[in-house]
């Protein structure tokens, strides 16, 4: 094993893998690609392969579009690639990985903020 000052160790940094969202698209039109990447790279890096995309703004259906490789995905996570937090609850929501703790939390505080609204239309 290399000692750390003797630069070897920065090889062990660029050999993880995370699976996050790369932000596409236009000014207040956001658009994402997930893709796997080395988690520590340059700007000029290359990502190495794209596994979904996901619209976060709702269609004239009220649906945002998502569109995942789960087998590809299931592949990177399997040899050990990373998730970030937004793909995690992403991925929760479509029933690949229990559902996150911060989508729990994001429910529970639009329903609360809708209680009240409902209980002075209904008087």
């Amino acid at each position: 094993m290399p000692h750390p000052a003797s630069g070897g160790a920065q090889f062990l940094q660029h050999t993880r893998k995370i699976i996050r969202f790369t932000r596409k698209g236009c000014t207040n039109r956001p658009f994402y690609h997930i893709v796997v990447m080395e988690s520590f790279r340059d700007q000029q890096d290359p990502v190495i392969e794209q596994v979904g995309t996901y619209d976060p703004l709702p269609n004239q259906h009220n649906e945002k579009l998502v569109s995942l490789n789960l087998e590809r995905i299931r592949h990177w996570v399997g040899n050990g690639a990373d998730v970030s937090t937004p793909v995690a609850q992403l991925l929760g929501l479509c029933g690949f990985f229990p559902i996150h703790p911060r989508s729990y939390m994001t429910a529970w505080r639009n329903r609360r903020a809708q209680a009240p609204s409902e209980n002075n239309s209904s008087s």
